[in-house]
C-alpha cells in the first residue's frame, strides 16, 4: 500500500508561469490544473509543447516562475520523497546488481534521514532488516528475483525497467510520475510493462501520471489525458477515459474512438 494523504487533491497547480529564463517565452502562463488522490493521468502532446517540463516542475527538479504547486500538503520548492519518479533512460547504476539497484533509494533514505536539510519524511526509514525484505518483496513481484546478483548491462531493456518501477514503488510513493518510460522498449515488452503498471496502480491505490508522445499509450494508461499545445501553455485541455486500464480495453471501438478523438485534438489525420 502506497503512502496516503489527507487532502482531497494530490496535485494542485495554481496560476503556474514557467520560462527557461526571462527573455525566453513562456511555457506556461497562468496554467491550472488539479489531480486528485488516486487518479490515473496521461500527458500527451507535440514534442516541445512542456510535458517533461511540467513534470520536473511537479517532481520538484525545476522551479516555477510563478505561481504554486502543490503535492498533498507540500508546496514543491525541491523534491518531495513521497513522489516516485521513473524516467526513459533507466537511471540504474551499472556497476550496481539488480539486488542493490533496487536497494539504492531505501539505502539513501536512511542515509539521510528526517534531518531537514533534505526533503524530510514523516515516517522514518526502514531499518537494515526490513529494507532487505522489501527489496525481496519487489524483485519478486517485478518478476526479477532470478536477476537479482546480475549488473544492468547483462540484462534485457524490459527486464532494466522492472528494476527501476522496483526501486521506485520500494520507497513506497502516494505520487508515481513517469517520463517516457517505455518509449524505448519493442512493441511486445511495452505492452507487457503498461499491463504491469496498469496492475500496480490498483494494487497500490496509487495516483500515477505518465508522460508520452504516444496517443494508443495514452489512452491504454490515463484514465483522464491533459492534453498540451503549442507554448505557451494556458489552459488544461482535459480529455475524459473512463475504460483506460479496463481488461480488454485496448480491443474496443470506444478505445479506438478515444485515440481518434486525440489525434484531433492534437492536429493529426486520424
Amino acid at each position: 500500500m502506497s503512502a496516503t494523504t489527507n487532502t482531497q487533491v494530490m496535485i494542485a497547480i495554481t496560476d503556474l508561469t514557467f520560462r527557461y529564463g526571462p527573455r525566453s517565452a513562456p511555457v506556461f502562463d497562468r496554467f491550472n490544473w488539479q489531480v486528485a488522490p488516486g487518479e490515473t493521468w496521461s500527458i500527451i502532446g507535440a514534442s516541445g509543447c512542456g510535458k517533461t517540463t511540467l513534470l520536473t516542475l511537479i517532481a520538484g527538479l525545476r522551479r516555477a516562475t510563478a505561481g504554486t504547486i502543490r503535492v498533498g500538503d507540500t508546496v514543491i520548492r525541491r523534491p518531495r520523497p513521497e513522489t516516485g519518479l521513473i524516467l526513459q533512460d533507466y537511471g540504474l547504476l551499472p556497476w550496481a546488481t539488480v539486488w542493490d539497484n533496487v536497494a539504492l533509494g531505501l539505502r539513501v533514505r536512511r542515509f539521510y534521514g528526517p534531518d531537514g536539510t533534505h526533503a524530510p519524511r514523516t515516517a522514518p526509514p526502514p531499518s537494515r532488516q526490513e529494507a532487505r525484505r522489501m527489496v525481496e518483496q519487489w524483485l519478486r513481484r517485478l518478476n526479477i528475483a532470478d536477476q537479482r546478483n546480475k549488473y544492468p548491462g547483462a540484462i534485457s531493456g524490459g527486464q532494466r525497467q522492472r528494476t527501476a518501477i522496483a526501486r521506485t514503488l520500494a520507497l513506497q510513493p502516494d505520487l508515481l510520475l513517469m517520463d517516457e518510460p517505455f518509449s524505448s522498449l519493442d512493441a511486445p515488452t511495452r505492452e507487457d510493462l503498461q499491463n504491469l503498471v496498469i496492475q500496480l496502480q490498483r494494487e497500490m491505490e496509487l495516483t500515477s501520471v505518465i508522460v508520452t508522445h504516444a496517443i494508443e499509450e495514452a489512452a491504454i494508461l490515463g484514465q483522464h489525458i491533459l492534453v498540451l499545445g503549442e507554448p505557451p501553455n494556458t489552459e488544461a485541455v482535459i480529455v475524459s477515459n473512463p475504460g483506460a486500464g479496463a481488461p480488454g480495453y485496448r480491443s474496443t471501438p470506444a478505445f479506438l474512438d478515444k485515440c481518434n478523438e486525440l489525434r484531433e485534438l492534437l492536429g493529426l489525420k486520424a
